[in-house]
Parts: C-alpha cells; structure tokens; sequence
C-alpha cells in the first residue's frame, strides 16, 4: 500500500499548551489582587514615585565634593546650586550666630568654630533634590476626572518647596551646632536621622493633600 509523504501527516498537539479555563483563572485571581490593593492605591504610587524619581535625580545630576562642576544629562547646571549653597551657608552662620559668638565663615561655603568643627555646604545639601521629588510626589497623586484638583496641586507644590526649603536650613543649622563639640556626631545626625526626618516630612505634607485637600474638592 502507498504511505503518505510524512508533510501530510496530522501534527501531533503539544502537551505544553495552557488550557483557557487557567487563562481565565489567572486573569480573575490577577483581577483579585488588583482589586485587594485598590485601597493602598495612593501609597503604592507614592513608593514607585519616591523609587523613581530619587534614581533619576541620582543617575543624571552629577557633581563632584566641591560643587565646582554640577552637570544634568552633560549640561552645566552649577549656577543655582551654587546659588542655594551660597545662600544656605550664609543663612545658617546668621542662625548659629545667635547662640554661639565663636563661629566664622571660611570662603562661601564653609560654618566652622574657632575650637574645630563645622559644615561645608555642598551642592547635595541644597535641599533641591527634595524640592523635585515633593514635584514628581503632588503631580503623581490621582486626580479628579474634571481636572479640579490639578488647580490645587498648582498652589500646593510651591508650599512644599517652602518646607523643604526651611526644614533643610534647619537641619543644617541643628547639625552645625552640634559640630563644635560632637563632631563624631555628624555621619549619624547627616545620613540618618535629619535625613529620614526631610522624608518623613514630606510624607506627611503628601498625606494631608490625599487625604484632607483632595476629598474637599470632591465633596463640592
């Protein structure tokens, strides 16, 4: 008898192939999951956003100790750190001076007392990377079909810049006074406390946007 060509024979149905009811099954349990994390919707953004934008600060503005040379995708932008370094270190020597009659300035940077100790504002202590990511955390927040709460993100942004902007003076300003006779203190005050505090604070001005400015404007 003739056989046939071995192109014509049926092909044989693969095992690996995934049924639809598991297709469906997936679909409805990642539909669960998606529905169980609705109430943690704002926070999850806020965490992604935080991740997000504190790596792209990271990634694309470099500057070395001294801030002679800040650069942003390879452009120079030193002029407003600069400026804010200036201005910070100016600022907390006026506030130190207050408490302490031993305190001077060496060059525009530099808070230093006549017994050892001190601060060097760099352009890392500018306070400026928090200001973008209090930004990125306000335009992220989920807002209303209609556009009413883009209105009150436009105002509120620049409060934040206002608190971020005096929080790090203060910070500075606390840290500084501590330098003259606790200078072993400054990896622990800089790295640690002053710097979850910065983010704390934050955290809580983006809480009392989502949770009391935004229902307001919902409620009329």
């Amino acid at each position: 008898l003739p056989t046939m060509p071995p192109w014509s024979a049926k092909p044989a149905i693969s095992n690996t192939s995934i049924p639809i009811s598991v297709l469906l099954m997936k679909s409805r349990s990642l539909k669960q999951l998606f529905e169980a994390l609705k109430p943690y919707e704002d926070v999850i953004i806020f965490m992604v956003t935080l991740f997000v934008a504190n790596y792209f600060w990271k990634f694309t503005f470099v500057g070395d100790e001294d801030g002679e040379l800040v650069t942003w995708f390879g452009i120079d932008v030193t002029a407003p750190f600069e400026f804010m370094a200036c201005h910070i270190a100016q600022a907390v020597y006026w506030l130190v001076g207050l408490f302490r009659d031993t305190v001077y300035m060496v060059g525009e940077h530099t808070v230093r007392f006549e017994h050892g100790g001190g601060s060097t504002i760099i352009w890392g202590c500018t306070g400026l990377k928090q200001s973008f990511i209090w930004m990125c955390l306000i335009l992220t927040v989920k807002s209303l079909k209609d556009g009413r709460l883009w209105l009150h993100k436009l105002w509120y942004i620049p409060v934040g810049w206002l608190c971020c902007y005096a929080f790090n003076i203060l910070r500075i300003f606390l840290i500084t006074l501590f330098m003259e006779f606790h200078p072993e203190w400054f990896h622990v005050l800089h790295d640690y406390i002053f710097k979850y505090m910065f983010y704390a604070m934050l955290f809580g001005l983006w809480v009392i946007f989502v949770e009391k400015i935004r229902p307001s404007v919902l409620a009329r």
